[in-house]
């Protein structure tokens, strides 16, 4: 029998990434991708391109359902029919706005991943379960953060954050009755040799300022902060993913697929800004004034850059990522650092910054 994989969050940037991943891989799949019906046609599509380019012997399914509904808004007899088929679920789906309302993210963040939960719950032969978290459900926690912690900070930034935290507490209490593995990204930019992403959100938010500000004669440095931001290229993200979630040692832990070596935030500023405007920094504005700015709706539309995304900039947290390192060894999986692929990533963002699919809404 094949192996049988269930995903959510098709047609996602990662979900697409992992599947031509496997679709390259000289086993054969039953993969069964739970899109939800307003974005059938889209997947549709997607799954078309993929495979006019990937030659597999692997099958490919589009299961019409929504996680924010009772047993994934499936019939029984579809529900039936997956029971024996599901050896792996990939749980991607998720609301990733910052500015996100939070009833809203605690519909898809955290109902959402309670009636997955439920659903594996009843999958007569699964090998695992991969849930995707966030390295920031540490919220506003400061000093080194531990990828077995799962302590509610005093404070989040945003309501992804606690909603993402209130869902991997779910998560987290399947682990000793089911084969659960965590996996917890960093802030994911576009693959480090072709610069290709989804979303110009993260970092890509610098960008967006620069390209708007590039005829100012002096672009200053926000604030004085000697934080670092953990950037990491998607394809790390996936191989790593992919390789630990059906590794038989990775049952039962959680993994923080960050950045070994972050660079300081006013570093990545000073790369992006050379890279995109020719010109280096000068002098400072505080974050206290930047976040009034970005306070102004009209302000942060002209920019491209939404104020909850700011703050990340000038977070004194780390993550440690020991455990990640020690079962990734074997595998010849390593995060590229974040200069190997600015070249690349200020291109891709060049070719397509007028193009309004890449722009995240900014509110």
């Amino acid at each position: 029998m094949k192996t049988g994989y269930f995903v959510t969050g098709f047609p996602g940037f990662i979900s697409e990434k992992l599947l031509r991943k496997w679709l390259n891989e000289d086993d054969e799949k039953n993969i069964y991708l739970l899109v939800l019906p307003s974005f059938q046609q889209k997947a549709a599509a997607r799954i078309e391109q993929i495979r006019n380019e990937v030659s597999t012997a692997s099958s490919i399914h589009i299961v019409q359902g929504d996680i924010t509904k009772k047993d994934l808004g499936l019939s029984a007899t579809v529900s039936i029919h997956l029971r024996d088929k599901i050896h792996y679920v990939w749980h991607l789906a998720a609301a990733y706005d910052l500015a996100i309302d939070k009833p809203t993210a605690y519909r898809v963040n955290v109902t959402g991943t309670y009636n997955v939960n439920e659903w594996v719950k009843s999958l007569a032969q699964l090998k695992r379960y991969i849930y995707f978290s966030t390295a920031y459900v540490a919220g506003r926690r400061t000093g080194v953060v531990n990828e077995q912690d799962l302590i509610r900070p005093d404070q989040f930034r945003n309501a992804y954050e606690e909603t993402k935290f209130e869902a991997e507490v779910l998560v987290e209490n399947m682990k000793s009755d089911f084969p659960v593995t965590i996996m917890r990204p960093g802030i994911v930019k576009g693959d480090t040799k072709t610069g290709e992403t989804s979303k110009f959100d993260g970092p890509y938010y610098l960008l967006n300022i620069f390209d708007k500000t590039k005829r100012i004669p002096r672009i200053p440095y926000i604030s004085r902060s000697s934080a670092t931001l953990n950037v990491v290229p998607v394809e790390y993200v996936v191989e790593a993913s992919s390789w630990l979630g059906r590794s038989e040692k990775s049952a039962g832990k959680t993994y923080h697929l960050t950045d070994p070596n972050p660079y300081p935030a006013r570093e990545i500023y000073r790369f992006l800004m050379q890279k995109q405007t020719g010109k280096r920094p000068s002098g400072f504005i505080s974050n206290q004034l930047m976040d009034k700015i970005l306070a102004i709706p009209a302000a942060r539309k002209h920019l491209g850059a939404e104020r909850e995304g700011l703050e990340y900039f000038f977070w004194e947290g780390k993550f440690d990522q020991s455990q990640a390192a020690e079962d990734l060894k074997e595998s010849g999986i390593f995060c590229a650092d974040f200069l190997e692929g600015l070249d690349a990533m200020v291109a891709f963002y060049n070719r397509h910054k007028d193009e309004k699919s890449f722009h995240t809404s900014i509110k």
